[in-house]
């Protein structure tokens, strides 16, 4: 599997255009940076409380599902990528006030990237109910990605065309 490839022009590559640049990578590597997916489902991308995860996880799984039906497969791994981080993102907030996991600032060469990169980690703080409830939302829509026929054989046949 090759990683995914930060070296690209995203701000000027339309990954739609151009699906076999596209490298899942692992995790949510990418998923600020991909266009025109980042443009498309960032404003729907929401965890601040239950209601507000239920309803941003849902819009972001219907375009997920929508993406496969298109025969989209860099749009449906793009929105399995923002359902996956509205599910870190939230399990951060509540295991850390404001949701600042590490000291110190985010090396420059390691910005968009996953990982601690060696920085210290702050200790958890009691967990937050609201921020835990809203992780376990996007948990179920992120199972449900990560589960679709549709998505793993695309992914399968995308990984052997283009990797």
């Amino acid at each position: 599997m090759r990683e995914f490839d930060y070296d690209l022009d995203y701000k000027n590559l339309d990954l739609r255009e151009h699906p076999e640049l596209y490298r899942v990578g692992r995790g949510e590597q990418g998923v600020l940076l991909v266009e025109p997916y980042k443009s498309e489902i960032l404003p729907h991308w929401h965890f601040a409380t239950p209601d507000i995860a239920k309803e941003s996880s849902e819009t972001i799984y219907q375009m997920f599902l929508d993406y496969l039906a298109d025969d989209d497969f860099v749009g449906a791994d793009m929105a399995r990528k923002f359902i996956q981080m509205g599910y870190t993102r939230a399990r951060r907030y509540a295991n850390h006030k404001g949701g600042k996991k590490y000291k110190g600032p985010v090396p420059d060469d390691k910005k968009g990237q996953s990982g601690a990169h060696g920085r210290e980690e702050l200790p958890r703080q009691t967990e937050d109910p609201i921020k835990a409830e809203s992780a376990r939302i996007f948990k179920i829509k992120w199972d449900e990605c990560r589960e679709n026929e549709d998505y793993l054989r695309m992914k399968k046949e995308h990984r052997a065309r283009y990797s």
